[in-house]
C-alpha cells in the first residue's frame, strides 16, 4: 500500500478527504500544505510554532509525544486533549482513515 486517505475538517468546518503517500517519508503538516489547506509550518517541522497544530478526532495509536512537542502545546493556544502538531506525526498505513481538524490560527 502507498496512499491512505485521511479526512481533514479545515477551519471553516469543511471536510476534505485527502491522499498520502506513505512512501515518501512525509508528515501531516506537509500533507496539509500539498492540498492548499491553511497550515503555515512556519518553522518547516521541527516542533517549534504550532501553527499546524491539530486535533486528531479518531482513535488511531499514533506515535509518542516528544519533549519538543510537548513544550511547544504549552505554550499556543486553542490546545485540547488531543491536540498534536502535524509536523510530529508521519505519513505511515496505520494512519489510514485518520480524521483531524485543524486548530484555529494563532
Amino acid at each position: 500500500m502507498s496512499d491512505i486517505t485521511i479526512y481533514i475538517k479545515d477551519r471553516k468546518g469543511k471536510k476534505h478527504s485527502v491522499q498520502a503517500p506513505t512512501d515518501m517519508a512525509m508528515n501531516l503538516m506537509e500533507i496539509c500544505k500539498a492540498y492548499e489547506l491553511p497550515v503555515e509550518g512556519t518553522c518547516g517541522g521541527m516542533a517549534m510554532c504550532a501553527s499546524c497544530q491539530c486535533y486528531i478526532l479518531s482513535k488511531h495509536e499514533l506515535p509518542e509525544m516528544s519533549i519538543d512537542e510537548d513544550l511547544m502545546l504549552a505554550e499556543t493556544f486553542y490546545v485540547k486533549e488531543n491536540s498534536r502538531l502535524g509536523c510530529q506525526i508521519p505519513i505511515t498505513e496505520n494512519l489510514n482513515e485518520l480524521y483531524i481538524e485543524l486548530a484555529p490560527e494563532v
